[in-house]
């Protein structure tokens, strides 16, 4: 099946540079170019798209306005293209918690990256093409500003063994899976080490909207860290996040700079892999929402070295590809709709559910 995509910017350069980008796929094509929100809805009604590129900052209606538009009409898989800037990165964040599938950064008009580019944009608009739209509203945690207010716990953490360790991966439609299961952690909970495919630009925004939703301190993880129970530690941008032993039961963060591991860095399976070396039986892996074949090979290294595995249901996924790729490895303990698996990482790491203090 091709895949039709209709491109809306206000920008006529980037218009073409994404129409000829979608072009060169053989699985794609761009059915139509709309320079704002106004055209793209007569657009959409006339062509009927599979995915959106939708541009955040546009003149008429902003991008947003438009996103929520289309989901109460005619929802359908958009992703969004936003600029570097930190108010292009916030703005990211909620459309994805309006209904967007993903985001991706525009383009940088230089021959050196192009190709990188072409490549991610494709992928992500193949992972769009593939999503449920109709897991969101089942799975959408509330909304930030109904729990940025939520007190953190005055429990100190000062202990850095960690008899339990959570290794989490995920990719489109990861974002929002990962926000509701933090959102559901206690202070009193395991360290969870996290690799999530999204821009390096938006990492530490991302880590920072956690930190303000979440009762366990969410941080972008950096070189040499001690891990520390209460905590939650993102892989930043274009780095591997491995694990080093520093002692009986204790582990601390080092970060790589060695090649992508299936076209990603950070790659889930690196964090997977080195989990598996340096904490066995004693770690937890989890697959969450994406599309690719980062993370299922190194879930099954996880299981063979007597580790937990869970992976996120179909049912709750936006996208079901690299869980379904673990299953079909066996190397799968349990399958978990996403609402179950906070629950559960307390149940396997016997920490109670009810201590948020």
């Amino acid at each position: 099946m091709t895949i039709r995509v209709l491109v809306v910017d206000d920008s006529a350069l980037i218009r073409n540079v994404l129409q000829s980008i979608i072009n060169e796929q053989s699985d794609m094509h761009v059915v139509g170019l709309a320079p704002d929100a106004i055209v793209a809805r007569e657009m959409v009604r006339a062509l009927n798209p599979d995915v959106i590129t939708l541009d955040i900052e546009m003149p008429k209606v902003d991008g947003l306005t438009f996103l929520q538009q289309l989901m109460e009409e005619a929802p359908r898989p958009v992703l969004m293209v936003s600029s570097h800037t930190e108010t292009g990165s916030d703005i990211a964040f909620r459309a994805l918690e309006i209904g967007a599938v993903d985001f991706i950064t525009k383009p940088k008009l230089n021959l050196k990256d192009g190709q990188n580019y072409g490549d991610l944009i494709a992928y992500k608009i193949r992972a769009a093409a593939s999503a449920r739209l109709n897991v969101r509203e089942r799975n959408r945690p509330p909304p930030a500003a109904a729990v940025a207010d939520r007190p953190k716990s005055s429990v100190k953490m000062t202990s850095v063994e960690t008899p339990n360790l959570v290794v989490m991966g995920a990719s489109t439609g990861g974002t929002e899976a990962i926000r509701a299961i933090l959102e559901s952690i206690p202070v009193l909970s395991p360290p969870i080490l996290i690799v999530q495919h999204i821009p390096e630009d938006f990492i530490r925004l991302f880590a920072d909207r956690l930190d303000k939703a979440c009762q366990i301190a969410v941080k972008q993880a950096e070189n040499g860290e001690l891990i520390q129970p209460g905590h939650a530690y993102i892989a930043p941008g274009d780095t591997h996040l491995t694990i080093r032993s520093s002692g009986p039961r204790r582990y601390c963060v080092e970060l790589v700079q060695s090649d992508p591991v299936n076209l990603h860095r950070p790659s889930i399976e690196a964090l997977f892999r080195s989990a598996a070396a340096c904490v066995g039986k004693g770690a937890i892996g989890v697959i969450l929402s994406g599309m690719g074949k980062d993370g299922p090979a190194g879930l099954l290294e996880l299981k063979r070295c007597g580790a937990h595995t869970i992976v996120q249901d179909e049912q709750t996924s936006v996208v079901f590809g690299m869980a379904r790729d673990a299953i079909q490895l066996e190397a799968v303990d349990e399958v978990l709709p996403l609402d179950a698996i906070g629950a559960r990482l307390l149940e396997l790491s016997a920490v109670p559910a009810g201590r948020a203090a």
